[in-house]
């Protein structure tokens, strides 16, 4: 996982390439549900918390909480699709099974306007086996959501479902952290990196849990002090990277020259480190908060479109805080609006 000394800075706008961000991460299918928090903890999964499950635990939590609203996710996906809905062109890679929901999340992506690339495992239909990745999602009353993640396919991908002719022909390539749980991981982002930097193309990284930086903290220590430009976090993970107590210390220590951190605060808006300070973007009004699945997600589809069309990071902010806002009034971890239509009537496109 090498990289040369990070001094780019955030990209800028190049029509040459054919893809706005190439997102990639683990490949899920999201099953939506509103239940209590007794029920939660009946089933012994920590409150607001992701729990990794295997596939026998994913199939009862699902018949525990029953029907609820499915629909292709991740992390990656979902910056991808947000994406999408603000007008651009982006690229998803990741892995599937060859079974219905591997099929149904290439034609969800593809219908949302996401080019997908995806790496495919034989299915085992004996129900024990190798099947498409599917994480349930619930929502307590409180609006903050409880997940049970079974990788499935989506952690099998490796270095070889990493097209660099798709990475080279990106202006922005996008990292969710959870790839760093992946058996392939150093060859994967080894791959990745070279891809990228081949074609011209920045890198951001999403630091995605902060149990997740410690458990990789030597490699992310190499990876933004190297050849990541962007890194998207929010408090506790920016905490926890920077063994920092607070947020305006953890941005000092972070900082370097070329790049750009956002953490995102809830309620509080995002705070920027930039090489020559910080800076702070309010959160944008929400009349009802339904449901907080996917506002990490939705911010980075909005800052990752605005550093591709010509905003500088506070712009590109004010474009993420929008994406969120809309994600959270309603369930699921989509915009249901037209994000370039939501832009361009509040006047942040």
């Amino acid at each position: 996982m090498t990289g040369e000394s990070g001094s780019r800075g955030a990209p800028l706008p190049d029509s040459s390439k054919r893809f706005d961000v190439v997102c990639v991460g683990n490949a899920l299918v999201d099953h939506f549900a509103f239940a209590p928090a007794a029920v939660i903890e009946s089933l012994g999964l920590p409150l607001g918390a992701m729990t990794l499950v295997d596939r026998a635990t994913s199939e009862r939590i699902r018949a525990v909480v029953g029907e609820g609203r499915q629909v292709s996710g991740g992390t990656a996906t979902n910056t991808s699709v947000g994406v999408a809905s603000l007008g651009g062109h982006p690229a998803f890679i990741g892995a599937v099974a060859t079974d219905d929901l591997g099929d149904r999340f290439a034609a969800d992506l593809e219908a949302a306007g996401v080019h997908a690339v995806l790496q495919r495992f034989r299915a085992d239909t004996s129900g024990a086996g190798m099947a498409t990745g599917r994480c349930s999602a619930i929502i307590t009353p409180d609006a903050e959501r409880t997940m049970a993640t079974f990788l499935g396919a989506g952690g099998r991908l490796d270095s070889a479902g990493i097209d660099p002719e798709v990475v080279g022909d990106a202006q922005l390539v996008y990292v969710e952290g959870y790839l760093l749980d992946l058996p392939d991981a150093p060859a994967i982002v080894e791959r990745l990196v070279t891809a990228a930097r081949g074609g011209g193309a920045s890198i951001a990284l999403g630091l995605s849990d902060a149990l997740l930086v410690e458990r990789h903290r030597p490699v992310l220590e190499r990876l933004i002090a190297g050849p990541v430009d962007i890194v998207f976090a929010n408090e506790a993970e920016l905490l926890a990277f920077s063994r920092q107590r607070a947020v305006p210390r953890a941005l000092e220590a972070t900082s370097r020259p070329g790049l750009t951190v956002a953490v995102t605060l809830g309620e509080k808006g995002v705070a920027l480190g930039l090489a020559d300070g910080s800076v702070e973007v309010p959160a944008h009004p929400v009349g009802q908060i339904v449901d907080l699945t996917g506002a990490g997600d939705l911010f980075a589809a909005g800052f990752c479109f605005g550093v591709t069309h010509g905003h500088g990071p506070e712009g590109a902010a004010r474009l993420g805080v929008l994406a969120a806002s809309e994600v959270i009034s309603h369930l699921g971890a989509r915009p249901e609006s037209s994000l370039a239509e939501l832009a361009r009537a509040r006047g942040v496109a």
